[in-house]
């Protein structure tokens, strides 16, 4: 073999496919897939989440917006380099994805405003007729901090100095001695 004319990726590319029913059981199911699959992988802190919301967010309008009976939706996870990307593909071309502000009594339609903020980068691809991919990226390096981000400190914080009462290291009571309980 020529080592010379060989080809390597410098990063192998990890993926992963599916096709499910365009049903909530299917959307239900490809979160899961994806969860397992995400989990086998080294990947940073609350990637795994994140993208569990994304697929959960495009499986479901996969399976409300983009059904068509008989025809199954596809859920790819594709994890190369810096970058996962979520792909959902459904056979509804016509009906793109159109993110809008619900009024807040409605129940439903914040799907693709939650995709929008939990992805670092999201869009749709159409073709080949009728099917279209809506796909979402998230960065798998850390990001720096923002100096200006508001901090833990808030309700619930640890306070920084001991409550009145309990002395740090301090035992707790002991409990009533045996005569406490006699049946008299």
């Amino acid at each position: 073999m020529n080592k010379e004319n060989s080809t390597q990726l410098d990063t192998p590319a990890r993926h992963f496919s599916v096709l499910l029913s365009p049903t909530p059981r299917g959307a239900r199911l490809a979160r899961l897939l994806a969860t397992e699959w995400l989990r086998t992988w080294d990947l940073p802190y609350g990637i795994t989440e994140t993208a569990a919301h994304l697929v959960a967010e495009l499986a479901a309008n996969a399976a409300t917006h983009g059904r068509v009976t008989g025809r199954d939706f596809r859920l790819a996870l594709l994890a190369r380099g810096e970058t996962l990307r979520i792909e959902v593909t459904d056979t509804r071309g016509d009906n793109l994805p159109d993110p809008q502000l619900p009024s807040p009594d409605t129940e439903s339609g914040r799907g693709l405003l939650l995709v929008e903020t939990l992805a670092d980068r999201w869009g749709v691809e159409l073709g080949p007729v009728p099917r279209k991919t809506v796909w979402a990226e998230l960065d798998l390096t850390p990001r720096s901090p923002d100096p200006d981000a508001v901090c833990s400190g808030g309700p619930g914080a640890l306070p920084k100095e001991p409550r009145e009462g309990k002395k740090p290291h301090q035992a707790p009571p002991l409990p009533p001695t045996a005569g406490a309980h006699s049946r008299e």
